[in-house]
């Protein structure tokens, strides 16, 4: 099969806002592969007869909302990431179809390139897929109690689980209950969401290092009204799991570092944050 013939996708929907193609695009042609990387709307519910369909020209996709629950049922394996969370945002295309989860390590390299290893306490903002792997992440950098924030508490009752298996304590509790300290805030929170003024002020008093993975618009009404700590963008844990991406479509393998990795990672970051 010509190089020129490999074919990836984004799919999601909405989907006109995504970052992927201008990432991918500079990966691949720092590393000399003539691969097309372009967007799709996939409605919820058709991802897997879309993929049913594709041929070998396919080497894979990148998935985001609302379909990673319908990529890891259409993936053959998933790596344990994926397992637990139960969402795959990588579908490595070929005779069997391989799912992985990199949001998870795309948290945990925006957190350690702004110095941030060794979280105790932590919050979370939301209680969707990206929250479930914030719950993982956080884990990975040390943390022990994770304190989940949503408007209906009940739907983080997956979260719980994934706490539970970790060996983590995690609870979860309405977004305007009375808070205390932690040493970090994930906001999982749709692009857009305005919380109201005290709520938003209760949260950023002691709420530590913000990463909120809404990027656009970008400053968040929610970064815009954090006080005191540092505030990361969304767009770090894009660039991070990106890279995984990378390295999965180009070699099948997430901890295998691409070649001139560094030179790589730069390009992603001048065309990401170019864009």
């Amino acid at each position: 099969m010509p190089v020129s013939d490999t074919r990836l996708e984004v799919w999601g929907d909405p989907i006109a806002h995504s970052k992927s193609p201008v990432l991918h695009a500079a990966a691949y042609a720092q590393l000399g592969l003539d691969w097309s990387f372009e967007r799709r709307r996939v409605p919820a519910g058709e991802l897997r007869s879309i993929v049913d369909g594709l041929d070998d020209r396919w080497r894979g996709l990148a998935v985001t909302m609302p379909l990673k629950e319908e990529a890891f049922r259409a993936a053959d394996s998933v790596d344990r990431f994926a397992r637990l969370t139960g969402a795959v945002n990588t579908l490595l295309l070929g005779s069997t179809r391989r799912g992985f989860n990199t949001d998870v390590v795309g948290l945990v390299d925006a957190f350690r390139e702004n110095g941030v290893d060794g979280i105790g306490n932590a919050r979370i903002l939301g209680a969707g897929a990206t929250a479930a792997s914030s719950v993982i992440a956080l884990a990975e950098l040390g943390a022990t109690r994770i304190d989940v924030r949503a408007r209906r508490p009940e739907r983080a009752a997956h979260l719980l689980r994934i706490g539970e298996e970790l060996g983590v304590e995690v609870t979860a509790s309405d977004l305007s209950a009375p808070v205390g300290p932690v040493d970090a805030t994930v906001a999982t929170l749709p692009s857009g969401t305005a919380l109201d003024a005290a709520t938003a002020e209760a949260l950023a008093t002691g709420g530590g290092v913000l990463l909120d993975a809404a990027y656009a618009p970008w400053p968040s009404a929610l970064a815009s009204s954090w006080n005191g700590a540092p505030v990361i963008s969304g767009l770090l844990m894009l660039l991070h799991q990106a890279v995984r991406q990378v390295r999965i479509f180009t070699s099948g393998e997430p901890e295998e570092a691409l070649p001139g990795e560094e030179a790589v990672v730069e390009v992603m970051r001048t065309a990401l944050m170019g864009d």
